[in-house]
C-alpha cells in the first residue's frame, strides 16, 4: 500500500497527552551539581500523543482525544501541546479541559548513550474527565490506539470502537490494575515489559502472557526494550526478532512501535506483518533525537526493511 492508500486511513488515539521538556546532556544529574545540556526541545509527548505523531509521519491521518488542564488560556501546558499537535497535523478531537489544573508535564534527560531519565507530573483530577460522545469521536476511525493512563476517559472510546468491529489496540504501558478492565474491551493489547510484570505479578515474560492471556479473549504481546517481541497465537509462545541499530534516543520508541502497530492493522495487515513494521520504526526512531519527532516516514521504514530481510 502506498503512502496515499495509507493518508485514507484515519486513526484516533486516546489517552494522555504531556509535554515533554526534554535536556540531552552527557551523563545524568547527580544530586548538588548543575549539568549543562547540549540541547533542548520542548516537544509532544504521552502514550497517546505520541503514537498519534508516528502515525502521522507514516503517512496515515491520527486524531487525539484526552483530558488536558484548563481553561484555555491559563493552563499554558495545555495549550502549547494543542499547538504542538496542530504542527504535526493531528485533530484533537476531544479534549476536555478540566478548569485549575496543570496538563501533564515532564522533565527528561537523554544521556550520550540514548537513555532517558524522566520527571513527571500529572494531577489525579484529570481521572475524573469523561469524552463527551465517544460513538461520535470513533465514527469515521478505522483503528483506536489507547493508552491506560486515563482508564475512565479511555473505556467509552474503547467500547465504542470494539462494537463498530474496528481494530482496538491498548498500550499497557502503565503497571496499574485499575486499567484491567480495558483488557475485554480491546482486541489487541501490546504490553510493555514493566507493564505485563506487574498486571500478571511475574517476572518471566512468557509466563506473564500466557497467564494474561486467560482474562481476554483480545491478541497480546509483549515488547521488551531492544529485545525481542514476544506474542501468543494458538496458546504457542512467538517471537519477532528486534533489528540491532545504533542507538541515540529511546524516547517515543514504544509510542512509535503501537502507532505503526495500530495502523498496519487499519491497513488490513496481519498481526506478525504489522509487528515486523513497527519493530523496524521503532529502531529507526531510536537512531534519532528528538524523542517521537525521529519518528521515521513510511518510505524509510519500507526502505530500511528492504535492507534487513
Amino acid at each position: 500500500m502506498s503512502s496515499a492508500d495509507a493518508a485514507r486511513k484515519h486513526v484516533l488515539c486516546t489517552g494522555i497527552a504531556v509535554l515533554d521538556l526534554v535536556f540531552r546532556v552527557g551523563s545524568f544529574p547527580r544530586p548538588d551539581v548543575k549539568t549543562q545540556a547540549s540541547e533542548f526541545r520542548t516537544i509532544n509527548g504521552g502514550n497517546a500523543a505520541n503514537a498519534a505523531v508516528a502515525i502521522a509521519h507514516l503517512g496515515a491521518r491520527a486524531s487525539f482525544a484526552g483530558p488536558l488542564g484548563g481553561p484555555a488560556g491559563v493552563d499554558s501546558v495545555g495549550d502549547t501541546m494543542l499547538a504542538l499537535a496542530a504542527r504535526e497535523n493531528i485533530a484533537c478531537v476531544d479534549c476536555p479541559r478540566v478548569d485549575g489544573i496543570t496538563s501533564p508535564i515532564s522533565a527528561i534527560s537523554i544521556d550520550q548513550r540514548g537513555e532517558r531519565a524522566i520527571v513527571n507530573f500529572r494531577d489525579d483530577a484529570l481521572m475524573a474527565a469523561r469524552p463527551r460522545d465517544a460513538d461520535a469521536v470513533v465514527a469515521d476511525a478505522d483503528a483506536v490506539i489507547a493508552d491506560n493512563r486515563f482508564p475512565g476517559f479511555v473505556r467509552e472510546i474503547c467500547a465504542a470502537g470494539l462494537k463498530r468491529r474496528i481494530p482496538v489496540v491498548l498500550d499497557a504501558d502503565e503497571p496499574r490494575q485499575d486499567s484491567n478492565v480495558l483488557l475485554t474491551l480491546v482486541s489487541h493489547v501490546v504490553f510493555s515489559a514493566e507493564g505485563l510484570r506487574a498486571t500478571a505479578g511475574t517476572d518471566h515474560l512468557g509466563r506473564a502472557l500466557i497467564d494474561v492471556s486467560k482474562q481476554t479473549d483480545a491478541f497480546v504481546a509483549v515488547t521488551d526494550g531492544a529485545n525481542d517481541v514476544l506474542w501468543l497465537k494458538d496458546g504457542e509462545l512467538r517471537q519477532i526478532p528486534a533489528f540491532t541499530v545504533d542507538v541515540v534516543d529511546t524516547l517515543g520508541a514504544g509510542d512509535t512501535f503501537h502507532g505503526a502497530f495500530t495502523l498496519m492493522l487499519a491497513e488490513g495487515k496481519t498481526e506478525r506483518e504489522a509487528m515486523r513494521f513497527s519493530a523496524a520504526a521503532a529502531a529507526l526512531k531510536c537512531t534519532r533525537y528528538g524523542g517521537i519527532l525521529g519518528a521515521p516516514t513510511r518510505a524509510e521504514v519500507e526502505a530500511f526493511l528492504a535492507t534487513h530481510e
